[in-house]
């Protein structure tokens, strides 16, 4: 009997720098209702769990709506601000939007107000995509440099539903100091143009604070003027007090003297 023999199947490259589209691809939707509470009133709302919100974008009248502050939660996790969401309002057909503008309250927190854009998935539009940093840096690892970040998203022109959710960037080719990465590097996958200029660096390796920090050289001639003051000020104030009128008389004394020597 011959035997059976299993193919090894071989490891997949890890993609470098490469975007990332959303693991599902379930239609994200979320019911809204007409908002008649404005100003100070919302505080009430939000009490309520209840979320403020606007729709605002092509082909539409700004619309102010509420909805519940845990399902908003739910569909942030899954789309970001990247993907596209549908909103239910009045049983009317549905609205797909990016979610904009996500307000949160500067000491606590708390979510206090979202905006939906609407897009038309046949137009393309231009938004920003977040960059995820992933891998290692032997440079950072080793001590010869630190990470700099110099964006952390990147324009993007594309159909509402081609946006990708992320670039991922890997850092693990970073080595030595100055190595960088750059808008250039970034592997598109998909129908997008990233609006970027090709030269702008995304991350780069720098030098750590005090290696960049220059020694001040002090010419010969000031060291001389300096200790020869410092002298002058610290020789009569032996014995007395900070600051006292002895000092001063002691000086005018001094001067005379050094006349009489030459």
């Amino acid at each position: 009997m011959g035997k059976n023999k299993m193919k090894k199947k071989s490891p997949k490259k890890q993609e470098k720098n490469k975007p990332k589209k959303t693991g599902s691809t379930d239609k994200i939707q979320l019911v809204v209702e007409k908002r008649n509470v404005f100003g100070k009133k919302l505080k009430g709302l939000r009490k309520q769990g209840k979320l403020p919100a606007n729709i605002f974008g092509e082909d539409i009248k700004s619309q102010a709506v509420m909805l519940s502050v845990k399902e908003f939660f739910r569909a942030y996790r899954k789309a970001g601000q990247t993907q596209i969401v549908y909103l239910q309002l009045e049983n009317k057909e549905e609205l797909p939007v990016l979610i904009q503008e996500v307000q949160h309250h500067p000491v606590t927190n708390f979510l206090l107000h979202t905006d939906f854009r609407k897009v038309n998935l046949k137009k393309k539009i231009e938004t920003d995509v977040p960059v995820k940093f992933v891998g290692e840096s032997e440079a950072v690892i080793q001590s010869k440099g630190i990470l700099l970040t110099m964006t952390e998203s990147l324009r993007v022109e594309a159909l509402p539903e081609a946006i990708p959710s992320m670039f991922e960037v890997n850092i693990s080719p970073l080595k030595e100091l100055n190595d960088e990465i750059k808008v250039k590097d970034i592997k598109i996958i998909g129908e997008y143009i990233i609006k970027e200029t090709p030269e702008k660096t995304i991350v780069r390796i720098t030098a750590h604070k005090e290696e960049t920090v220059e020694t001040q050289v002090v010419a010969p001639e000031t060291v001389e003027v300096t200790t020869e003051k410092k002298a002058e000020e610290e020789a009569p104030a032996e014995g007395e007090k900070a600051a006292t009128a002895p000092k001063k008389e002691t000086k005018t004394e001094a001067a005379p003297t050094k006349k009489e020597k030459k």
